[in-house]
């Protein structure tokens, strides 16, 4: 571990709690350089929804290496992008309805996220942005005013502003979609009107906190009425992480912008891209650019990706058998262990369990590392155990991993509330 203690900065994070060295990965294990193998229930925050070297996707960046197609290619056309916008319009944006421009950013999340705000306020002509409570949206200045994480806001050493906070849904038992609405009625109530709203339908570092098809339907009306565009982050719950492959889609409602990162690349290879309406594309050529928007590797693995598994309904109906499984687990610990859990939050398999006290939910994430699986928390306290395993997880590789939590579960009851009394 030396040359880490010596020479990474200690903004590092996960490699604190989880503290060995990692040399190889497949499906859903992970391997250490001692040979001990984890289950990973964190799947690079998301980002792994297919797995780790999934064969297939491995096979045709392999194929496409050898016949050395193109690695970097600015923005320039290539057949491995070709091959992507195809499959994305074949088998993602026309079966739902959807008519979007694409627009590839930078290779990560937040730059997808600056990338879409950006172009809101040039297509509106306001500044001002609309976001919500607990909602987490990147570490970049203009991603990072959005976001309401204390801990990470306090890491800019600037001025965030430019952005109005409202609740989400469920937040405090408030009716921020009701502030909201009569803010931008009156005259006197201070708000600038917003180009655009952000949101995450599904709150990943918030805590699993969920829209409900009815408030999402409500704000689409609010912003349509107001002229304001709404932008949907889905860059963690999106690519099948709810139960299908947009977050927005029970709900009806198709959002002007959309970002995706994380998990669009498949093979776990950075990527990031803008969906936006085709009246909204108003950029002039290299208005915003980047070196690294033609990460053609990933183009090649996220059609791949999007081909095996979302040309039907097999792969959602296993992410809903899934999600089940999980729901029973975590349902039978609320009701058995009343002191420890609040409640279940999420939903599809970006699902999980509220503890009653952030200590448990560390504890619970401890003890299951320490029994052979990669868990981790969420929520504005850490207070929410997030099972997040890839999509592609075996019937018998969650119920190990199901069976490693509840005896977690039991362990930490044990040592927090059966010494007490």
């Amino acid at each position: 571990m030396d040359i880490f203690n010596k020479q990474e900065s200690k903004v590092r994070s996960y490699s604190n709690s989880f503290p060995v060295i990692f040399t190889k990965a497949k499906g859903c294990w992970l391997e250490t350089d001692k040979g001990e193998r984890y289950l990973d229930f964190l799947a690079g925050a998301g980002s792994l929804n297919y797995g780790h070297n999934n064969p297939e996707l491995k096979q045709s960046l392999l194929d496409y290496i050898e016949m050395d197609g193109i690695t970097h290619g600015l923005d320039m056309h290539s057949s491995a992008k070709a091959g992507f916008l195809t499959a994305l319009q074949r088998d993602i944006l026309h079966p739902r309805g959807l008519d979007y421009k694409v627009q590839f950013t930078g290779p990560t999340g937040t730059n997808a996220v600056e990338a879409a705000l950006k172009l809101a306020r040039k297509v509106k002509g306001r500044s001002s942005i609309v976001a919500f409570t607990n909602g987490f949206h990147g570490c970049t200045a203009g991603a990072l005013a959005a976001t309401g994480n204390q801990h990470h806001r306090q890491g800019a050493g600037m001025s965030l502003n430019q952005v109005t906070r409202i609740p989400f849904e469920g937040y405090a038992d408030i009716d921020g979609l009701k502030l909201f609405e009569t803010m931008l009625s009156d005259n006197s109530a201070g708000m600038d009107k917003p180009a655009a709203v952000l949101l995450e339908t599904v709150q990943g570092e918030g805590g699993l906190n969920v829209a409900s098809n009815e408030w999402l339907q409500r704000l689409d009306k609010i912003c349509k009425a107001h002229d304001i565009l709404m932008i949907v982050d889905d860059i963690q719950a999106g690519c099948g992480r709810t139960g299908t492959f947009f977050s927005f889609e029970p709900s009806g409602i198709k959002p002007d912008m959309v970002t995706l990162s994380k998990s669009i690349g498949g093979y776990g290879l950075p990527m990031a891209v803008v969906l936006l309406a085709p009246e909204l594309d108003i950029w002039k050529a290299g208005e915003h650019n980047g070196t690294f928007r033609g990460n053609n590797h990933a183009f090649v693995t996220a059609a791949k990706a999007i081909e095996l598994y979302w040309s039907d309904n097999q792969f959602e109906a296993h992410i809903a058998s899934c999600s089940s499984k999980i729901s029973e687990v975590i349902q039978r610990n609320v009701k058995r262990h009343p002191d420890l859990f609040a409640q279940q939050k999420g939903r599809g398999m970006m699902i999980g369990i509220e503890c009653n006290d952030s200590e448990y939910a560390s504890a619970i994430a401890k003890t299951c590392f320490e029994n052979g699986m990669i868990i981790e928390t969420a929520g504005p306290n850490d207070e929410v155990v997030k099972f997040f395993c890839p999509l592609t997880i075996t019937e018998s590789e969650l119920e190990q991993g199901l069976s490693i939590f509840e005896n977690a579960v039991e362990l930490v009851v044990a040592k927090h509330f059966k010494k007490a009394s």
